[in-house]
């Protein structure tokens, strides 16, 4: 069997999810880790929570490969008693690479927001906001922010939410809608994660419903008075931030699976148990 080294595994990452793809405010690509050592097992997570770094030690994984950043924002210190540098001393001590894909898994081909937008049974799917990289090259044809696309046949508001309460995973905050939930609608837009800075693409792309995470109650109660002046839409369906996105890990390591083997590599993929949506209850 031929493992992986750290480098290997950055080379394989980067070639499914092309940093260029990052948005410029983002911090994507390898944290921790020596790009020398070995990688037999690689743990999947959405965050970097203390949770997971300490179930990746347990499962003797080599790497955790992450969507969200732990170093979105410079620190000023390592230190072991802060939160990052615990973190990133845990990692060390224990030989654990830190890797993460981020805005530039949002925006790829087969990314977090085509995964999600799947699940209404839509697969042809464009980008909401595409990205800017020249169409012509293969990293930017057919990438971007969002996705927007069409369903088969008008549908109730309250039955693609319904949908989406089945598809993904149960949690607290569930499944809300804004708007009318019995009106017939057919243009779907999405973005995974939280995407209250996108209703002007939205409205742009004539989306009848969009499917987002982490409405705020100002971008939601303005959008709802838009539409309201005009034909009603986009109908606004809020979905937990976690289980928006972490649907597409089974997808990210479908991907690995076949670009590791593709190269030869032989390394274990293990999607992590931990659940770190940070809402657990409700009254």
């Amino acid at each position: 069997m031929t493992f992986p080294k750290v480098a290997d595994c950055v080379d394989v990452f980067e070639t499914l999810w092309p940093p260029a793809l990052a948005e410029s405010w983002d911090s994507v690509g390898l944290a921790v880790g020596d790009p020398e050592a070995e990688v037999r097992s690689i743990l999947l997570a959405l965050d970097p929570m203390d949770s997971v770094i300490a179930e990746a030690v347990v499962l003797d994984a080599d790497l955790i490969f992450n969507h969200h950043p732990l170093l979105l924002r410079p620190v000023d210190s390592v230190n072991a008693s802060t939160l990052k540098g615990g973190a990133i001393h845990t990692l060390i001590s224990n030989g654990i690479a830190l890797f993460n894909a981020h805005t530039n898994a949002d925006s790829a081909r087969g990314g977090v927001s085509d995964v999600l937008i799947s699940l209404l049974g839509i697969e042809d799917a464009e980008p909401l906001v595409p990205h800017d990289l020249p169409a012509a090259t293969e990293v930017g044809t057919g990438t971007g922010i969002g996705r927007v696309g069409d369903l088969k046949s008008p549908t109730a508001v309250r039955e693609i939410a319904r949908t989406l309460a089945a598809r993904l995973p149960r949690t607290t905050t569930g499944v809300r809608i804004a708007g009318d939930p019995g009106a017939e609608v057919t243009r779907i837009a999405v973005c995974g994660g939280a995407g209250d800075s996108l209703f002007e693409a939205v409205r742009d792309s004539g989306a009848e419903v969009y499917i987002t995470a982490d409405l705020r109650h100002h971008p939601a109660t303005e959008a709802r008075d838009t539409a309201n002046r005009h034909n009603g839409t986009p109908h606004l369906i809020d979905v937990s931030h976690w289980a928006s996105e972490s649907v597409w890990l089974d997808a990210a390591a479908a991907a690995l699976e076949a670009e590791f083997t593709a190269r030869g590599f032989t390394v274990g993929l293990q999607r992590s148990a931990v659940n770190t949506d940070p809402w657990v209850e409700r009254y």
